[in-house]
């Protein structure tokens, strides 16, 4: 590790830093072991190529535990970079392939078998948040210096005043990515003028949206970029203490978290006298046990305080008001990874990225009926369509899709024809959706819109606190309709009523979450309206029938995987379904890896 010490002067650091560069070695092989890449049999990669790496004695190059790049649709995924060269992009890696890979690595620059849509998929994107994840070891601190961190806080400590780093975080532009869409670098401001101390930093890393994985990619890629940029906030605002409130669903992010945490103090870059400095910061983590609600910033600090997560009215804000009743900072984890950039390259780099209105980049995830499922990051005004289908691959059955819901619970679907809109706040708005934290959920042309809307209000209900009677019982309301008009017992006046009541829950719940619940209800009505007509025309929704077409070849993968057996043929013979035995579950379509299966 680096040698690092507490009251370690500037010029020492500074060496450190280009120490850790020199030492490098000349070719890092990065695998990808995230949540994601664990679950798809990353461990076992990384084992065969340590171990083919300790049989060959070749020093120049390094295997990296790293976490995720954003193809999560390919993992394991492996990455490749040898200095002066592009980086090099493998998917669906094996063990045996781990160890291939080392010994071509022996005799040639390059890697064979590159994941050429991976390249692809890049050359969409400009990584600020995401800078980091996939290339460094996230449980090494020096890989982070290596890669320029922790440089802009001792270049902070050693003569900036917090109101200069204030003035470049807001004229930089950013906006909180955590779904409000609120100007940092006045949230800061405001808190550097509050009188009362103490002060607190919060990281909200409590990522609740169904289909979201945005923050969680970055805290198990690169958690010392949340660290220093709530170490930053703190010196900007006047605050000593922070917390980073993290779902305790997220046990490798935790894990990371503490790691990076245990290394900064180590290293004298959290705690007392900073670099020297004479300041002091330090943090801890704060697990959230679930609940959707503790996303919203007030009801976040209630849980940190030992209270029930709820929210409460607002002014007083949190800057005025907060933790304890002390002026609290809320940041997300995505909105801090970017500080370090935004401080390291200026305020008019990160202006000139995006548009005149939302400046950067925004990182989504891709979800749903998606070829390419994972991350994305892309510069704001960049459209739906660029995201969904030249990033996203379009449909997974190459059909066009139909509709995408932007913002998790709380946002709205968005159809095909408006997805040629530049992705902004205000333009997702116009659209009765909304940005929120970044998840984009997908879907196909057999997706009925009426089941996606009572899907997401069953969601609101099971989540709201229950504090105001709008979303505890107005949601239900809603909710009960849903469930009329999907059994068959609809009536044309239910839409009406839908939509009044979703107006009136939009105008009078109490906070943020509960005033948004009814997007995904609202904005299917306004867009898919005739589905809902259909619906209780015809005493529901009708579901899919299956059959089996010519591209069959009796492999039996779809009759093994029929729960009810109603599924018959010989092998290598074209099977045929039982449609009075079919219970419509789609087990055949999904199995079945030669399109052999028709559903309309």
């Amino acid at each position: 590790m680096t040698k690092l010490a507490t009251g370690v002067a500037f010029a020492e650091f500074a060496d450190a830093v280009k120490a850790a560069e020199a030492t490098a070695p000349k070719t890092r092989i990065f695998v990808g072991m995230s949540t994601c890449g664990v679950a798809s049999g990353a461990g076992p990669v990384y084992d065969a190529i340590a171990a083919e790496l300790a049989a060959s004695g070749n020093p120049a190059i390094e295997v990296v535990r790293a976490g995720c790049v954003g193809l999560c649709y390919a993992e394991p995924t492996v990455e490749v970079q040898v200095p002066g060269r592009p980086v090099v992009t493998l998917g669906g890696v094996t063990p045996a392939r781990g160890r291939e890979l080392v010994k071509e690595l022996a005799v040639a620059a390059e890697p064979a078998k590159p994941l050429s849509v991976g390249d692809a998929i890049f050359k969409k994107q400009l990584r600020i948040a995401l800078r980091n994840c996939g290339r460094i070891d996230p449980e090494k601190i020096e890989d982070y210096i290596r890669n320029g961190g922790y440089v802009q806080l001792a270049k902070i400590l050693d003569g900036m005043k917090p109101e200069e780093v204030i003035a470049t975080v807001k004229a930089s532009g950013l906006r909180g990515r955590g779904g409000a869409g609120f100007t940092t670098g006045l949230k800061w401001e405001y808190a550097r003028a509050a009188a009362a101390a103490p002060k607190y930093i919060v990281c909200n890393a409590d990522e609740g949206d169904p289909g979201a994985f945005m923050d969680r990619s970055v805290l198990e890629g690169d958690p010392h970029s949340v660290l220093e940029a709530m170490t930053v906030a703190g010196y900007a605002i006047g605050a000593r203490y922070g917390y980073i409130y993290c779902r305790a669903e997220y046990p490798l992010a935790v894990k990371r978290l503490e790691v990076a945490i245990a290394q900064s103090r180590a290293l004298g870059l959290l705690g007392e006298n900073i670099l020297g400095s004479g300041f002091a910061f330090d943090l801890e983590i704060k697990l959230g046990a679930g609940a959707f609600v503790c996303g919203e910033e007030t009801a976040l600090i209630h849980s940190i305080e030992g209270k029930r997560g709820e929210p409460t009215v607002k002014p007083p804000f949190p800057a005025e008001s907060g933790l304890w009743g002390k002026s609290t900072t809320v940041n997300n984890v995505e909105t801090l990874a970017c500080i370090q950039p935004i401080l390291e390259k200026g305020a008019a780099w990160f202006k000139a990225i995006g548009t005149p209105k939302c400046a950067g980049t925004k990182v989504f995830a891709l979800a749903g009926d998606v070829k390419n499922v994972g991350l994305a990051e892309v510069p704001m005004g960049t459209t739906i369509r660029e995201v969904l289908e030249e990033i996203g691959g379009g449909s997974r059955d190459g059909r066009p899709l139909k509709a995408v819901q932007t913002g998790g619970p709380s946002g709205g679907c968005i159809p095909a024809e408006k997805f040629d809109t530049p992705i902004e706040y205000d333009t997702l708005g116009a659209l009765g959706s909304i940005m929120g934290s970044g998840g984009l959920i997908v879907m196909g042309q057999k997706t009925s819109m009426v089941k996606i809307a009572h899907y997401y209000m069953e969601f609101s209900c099971d989540e709201s606190c229950g504090k105001c009677t709008p979303c505890r019982v107005g949601n239900r309301r809603l909710y009960e309709i849903l469930e009329r008009i999907l059994a068959g017992k609809g009536k044309p006046e239910d839409l009406p009523k839908l939509e009044e009541l979703g107006n009136v829950i939009k105008d009078t719940a109490l906070c943020g979450l509960g005033q948004t619940s009814p997007n995904p209800v609202l904005s299917t009505l306004r867009w898919f309206r005739s589905e809902y007509e259909d619906c209780i025309k015809n005493g529901g929704v009708k579901p899919p029938v299956y059959t089996v077409n010519d591209k069959c070849i009796g492999c039996r993968a779809c009759a093994k995987a029929c729960p009810v057996q109603c599924i018959e043929g010989a092998l290598k013979k074209k099977h045929v379904i039982d449609q009075s035995k079919c219970i419509h579950c789609g087990a055949c379509e999904t199995k079945c890896r030669f399109g052999a299966i028709d559903s309309e």
